[in-house]
């Protein structure tokens, strides 16, 4: 089985799917990081080579930054956002949508389950 990046690819899987098992590579990402490898579309994980796999862990830790970097990124970037009180950092404090959604109904991803108020006497 081979290990990149502390995550353990699967090895019946054509190469470029089961690199998007890897936080921060997806479809397009795993296709170009195949192609700077020279590793075929159409090769397993489980059919390549010592050699291809060290060729494909230096490709990715040299030049794209994945799982624990780009995760402690991105809560940097929220948290820098929450430090200076933008309008999306607020939306984060409050755990609401930040990008424009409507909030009276839906959106309840971000707000959680309902909460029921007790009822009010008119």
């Amino acid at each position: 089985m081979a290990r990149i990046a502390g995550v353990d690819l699967p090895r019946e899987k054509r190469t470029e799917i089961a690199l998007t098992r890897i936080y921060g590579i997806g479809r397009a990402l795993a296709k170009e990081i195949c192609g700077k490898a020279n590793i075929p579309d159409d090769s397993r994980v489980q059919n390549l080579t010592e050699e291809q796999i060290a060729t494909l862990r230096q490709v990715i830790e040299g030049h794209y930054r994945i799982e624990g970097e780009l995760r402690s990124e991105i809560v940097m970037n929220i948290k820098r956002l929450m430090d200076i009180g933008s309008y999306r950092g607020l939306r984060h404090r409050r755990g609401l949508p930040l990008r424009g959604q409507r909030t009276k109904t839906n959106a309840r991803t971000r707000k959680g389950p309902r909460r029921t108020m007790a009822k009010k006497k008119k």
